[in-house]
C-alpha cells in the first residue's frame, strides 16, 4: 500500500504526552481537534480504533502527585483512578458528534492466549460494524512490571496485526524521525542501526514510558506484517484526515515489508 493511496480502517496511538499537553487538561490539549478528525472520517465510513495512553498521568493529576511514581502499586493506582477520567473525556468529546466509544483494556496474556486473541478480535470487528469507536488501553491496573507494553507503542503495533489494520499512526509530541541534522526523514524503508541511533530518548519521564525507541520498535512489528505506519505530530493540522487520504506527505512513512 503506498503513502498516497486511501485506507479504510486506521488504528490511531495516541501517547501521554499528547492526553497531557495543556497543564495535563485533555480537553485542552490535541485531543479535542483529533476526535474533530475522527468524527470527519467517521462520515467517510472509514473505521477509526484509538490506541490510548494517560491513565496514569491523568490519575497523578487526580491524586495530586508532581512526578511519576516508580513503584508498582502506586502506578497501578493512578492507572485505576485515571482510567474513569481518561474515559469520561472521550465520552464527552465523543457525546457531541453522537458517536459512541468503548473501553478495551487489554494484556500481553491477551496476545499470547490464542482463545483471548480470538475473542478481542471479534469483540473489535462488532464494535466497528456498530459503528463504535475502540479505545484501548494496556491494563495497567493488573498489569506487572514483565508485561507493559511502553507507553503502548507495542500494543499499538498489535493491535494493528489483530484488527488487519490498513495503517498505523502513532501520534506524538516529535512530528517524526529526524536525522542527525535535525531534519525530518519523510521515509524510512528499513530500520537501520544508523536510523535507531536518531531516536534520541525525549521522553518525560515525569510523564510517560518509551520514547522514538519504542515507536521504532513498534513500527518493526506493524510493518512486518504489512503494515504500513506513520510517526507524526498530534498538533499538525487536519493529520488524520490528510494521512488517511494520503493527500498530504506528514511525519515519517514507513512502508510494509513485502514478505509478512
Amino acid at each position: 500500500m503506498s503513502r498516497t493511496e486511501k485506507i479504510k480502517r486506521l488504528v490511531v496511538k495516541i501517547g501521554s504526552g499528547v492526553i497531557a499537553a495543556h497543564k495535563i487538561k485533555p480537553e485542552g490539549s490535541h485531543l479535542s481537534a483529533l476526535v474533530e478528525q475522527i468524527y470527519s472520517l467517521h462520515k467517510e465510513g472509514k473505521e477509526i480504533i484509538l490506541v490510548s495512553s494517560g491513565a496514569i498521568v491523568l490519575g497523578m493529576d487526580e491524586l495530586n502527585l508532581e512526578i511519576r511514581p516508580s513503584d508498582l502499586a502506586s502506578l497501578q493506582a493512578c492507572a485505576a483512578v485515571g482510567q474513569a477520567v481518561l474515559m469520561r473525556t472521550y465520552s464527552r468529546l465523543f457525546e457531541k458528534h453522537n458517536i459512541k466509544c468503548a473501553q478495551i483494556l487489554l494484556t500481553w496474556d491477551d496476545f499470547k492466549d490464542p482463545k483471548r486473541y480470538d475473542n478481542a478480535h471479534l469483540t473489535l470487528k462488532e464494535l466497528l460494524n456498530r459503528g463504535v469507536v475502540p479505545i484501548i488501553n494496556e491494563n495497567d491496573t493488573t498489569a506487572t512490571e514483565e508485561i507493559k507494553f511502553g507507553d503502548n507503542d507495542k500494543l499499538s503495533a498489535l493491535v494493528a496485526k489483530l484488527i488487519h489494520a490498513d495503517r498505523l499512526v502513532i501520534l506524538s509530541d516529535v512530528d517524526g524521525v529526524h536525522n542527525d541534522k535535525k531534519e525530518i526523514i519523510k521515509e524510512i524503508k528499513e530500520i537501520t542501526k544508523e536510523v535507531e541511533s536518531f531516536a534520541t530518548d525525549t521522553t518525560k519521564k515525569n510523564i510517560s514510558r518509551g520514547g522514538m525507541i519504542t515507536k521504532l520498535e513498534a513500527v518493526k512489528i506493524a510493518t512486518s506484517s504489512c503494515i504500513p505506519c506513520v510517526i507524526a505530530g498530534s498538533g499538525t493540522a487536519n493529520v488524520l484526515v490528510n494521512i488517511s487520504e494520503g493527500s498530504q506527505v506528514i511525519g515519517t512513512y514507513f512502508p510494509e515489508k513485502e514478505k509478512k
